[in-house]
């Protein structure tokens, strides 16, 4: 078995954890571009999704290696670019593809081992 094989059965629960907390944070986020603005419950719902992005993350680092689950936080920059697209009808353009698969990348790169 390989080093990133090894990292990932050592870490799985941390990455599973952390990845659902990458998601709610970009959930959050989404929720307070669409409150506009104002004191809603789009904005409390908002609120919520991302502390409860923040409590599996907490969760997350129990379960897991700083170097192997810190990188997967970037996944919230790509969740919020698919949300951004599907919810809001914000353009995906070549370069904002690309700089995408590169924070992929860079995230598999780095958390990809414990060593």
């Amino acid at each position: 078995m390989n080093s990133i094989a090894r990292s990932l059965q050592k870490n799985k629960i941390g990455i599973l954890l952390m990845v659902t907390s990458a998601l709610f944070t970009a959930l959050g986020q989404l929720f307070w571009k669409i409150s506009g603005g104002g004191i809603n419950l789009y904005l409390i719902v908002g609120f919520f999704l991302y502390g409860l992005g923040a409590v599996f993350m907490i969760v997350a680092f129990r379960f897991g290696s700083l170097s192997v689950l810190h990188p997967l936080l970037s996944l919230g920059y790509v969740f919020g670019l698919f949300f951004g697209s599907i919810f809001l009808d914000e353009t995906l353009t070549m370069k904002i593809l690309l700089g995408t698969g590169l924070i992929i990348i860079g995230a598999v790169c780095i958390g990809g081992g414990d060593h």
